[in-house]
């Protein structure tokens, strides 16, 4: 099947009394008909669900098709895109550990590091997630390279095999948040990541009604088990050891479970993935030619010709540059004029909706972050994060036109 095809019909578990959807089991806890079928199910000698803190029909449902979906053998949604950040770095960092992720993340991931440093974890960050960069800072103490695919709201995009290979070549896994990449623009696992983190909040999702992650195992990591110890007890499970540790360890005690009603709606947002993905990569292009053109701001967007990352998207993307774009208005006075006079865009923080959203990230999303921080993230005073819809394209292209004639 190919893409849009599999999302309707590549899984369909789950389905009772002939529902063309699985259904939301929004319940608590499941009865079992004895005492001892519950206590297999307890100790994972049966299958079966028993609390939904653990596992619940809808969710499980939902991990099955991310998990097919991004070719990997198995999935743990977890209750927002942060919490799933969180959970597969502590899944196998202890104090003492450190890794290595790009300066350009999103706020919010530049927070988390700050405070796993209060747990004896320390993050070296270089300016762009490339071997050549990452090589020198490797030590005996780094256990992770994170990275995002698609930078935001940088837009720095990562060359996924050769970031793989040299992780690979040091014993390190590659964890990579594909949030903005989004399945439908590329399986990171076929180019080495071993880890893929999505924020399913965003484009999987769809619609802005449901808060959501998801860590996705590529099963390809060989674990050194003598390195990672906190595997070690899960070394009976094979390629499996992460996410047994994962499912029965940290994610279960934390109770960082993501809602039956949000993975409900997260599996009828995927559904149309590849029809919005298409179409918002479409907008995306086209308004960044039009900024180009126009030439009374500046535009970042990889899929344009003069972005020096234009070959590695026709490489790994196959040319699509995924949905946001950032513009330059000249000042801080400026960018807020012009989000002021938009019409059709909506001034919110969030991306991958199906109406336009914009953003001035200096004063919002990292409104916690250093100047120099702000500087490696690819945030000034005067930019702003454009999170295309579905809208027409014209009437896009005419709403920012008239509010950059109204500067």
């Amino acid at each position: 099947m190919k893409f849009n095809t599999s999302l309707l019909h590549g899984n369909a578990d789950n389905l009772t009394f002939g529902s063309t959807l699985t259904p939301i089991y929004q319940v608590s806890a499941f009865s079992h008909e004895s005492a001892e079928q519950l206590e297999k199910v307890f100790n994972n000698k049966a299958p079966g669900f028993a609390y939904t803190r653990i596992s619940n029909p809808t969710v499980d449902s939902f991990e099955k098709k991310i998990a097919a979906l991004e070719k990997g053998i198995g999935a743990v949604a977890c209750s927002s895109g942060m919490a799933a950040v969180t959970m597969s770095l502590l899944n196998i960092l202890e104090t003492g550990d450190e890794m290595i992720a790009g300066a350009g993340l999103f706020g919010g991931t530049i927070d988390l590091f700050g405070d796993l440093e209060a747990f004896g974890i320390k993050t070296r960050f270089v300016r762009h997630i490339t071997a050549e960069e990452i090589a020198p800072l490797i030590t005996d103490k780094t256990k992770a390279i994170f990275g995002e695919i698609i930078g935001n709201p940088g837009l720095d995009v990562v060359d996924i095999k050769s970031v793989s290979d040299l992780a690979h070549s040091k014993g390190i896994p590659f964890i990579a948040d594909c949030t903005t990449a989004t399945p439908y623009l590329i399986n990171a696992a076929d180019f080495g990541a071993d880890i893929i983190i999505h924020s399913s909040s965003k484009y999987i999702n769809g619609s802005g009604d449901a808060i959501s992650g998801i860590i996705v195992d590529s099963g390809s990591f060989g674990w050194d088990f003598t390195r990672y110890k906190g595997l070690s007890p899960y070394k009976k499970y094979g390629k499996f050891a992460y996410l047994a540790k994962l499912r029965n360890g940290i994610w279960r005690n934390m109770g960082s479970c993501l809602a039956p009603m949000n993975a409900f709606l997260n599996s009828i947002g995927l559904e149309t993935l590849g029809l919005r993905m298409e179409r918002l990569c479409n907008n995306a292009l086209k308004l960044a030619e039009f900024f180009e053109s126009d030439g009374r701001v500046t535009v970042n967007y990889p899929a344009l010709k003069s972005n020096p990352y234009y070959e590695l998207v026709q490489k790994q993307f196959g040319g699509m540059g995924g949905a946001i774009l950032t513009i330059r208005a000249g000042s801080k006075e400026r960018a807020f004029k012009l989000i002021n006079h938009l019409k059709y865009a909506v001034n919110a923080t969030n991306i991958g909706d199906v109406s336009t959203l914009v953003i001035h990230p200096a004063s919002t999303i990292y409104t916690h972050s250093t100047e120099e921080q702000k500087l490696h993230a690819g945030v000034y005073e005067d930019t702003i994060r454009i999170s295309i819809g579905i809208e027409d394209i014209d009437d896009l292209i005419s709403d920012f036109k008239n509010a950059i004639d109204n500067l």
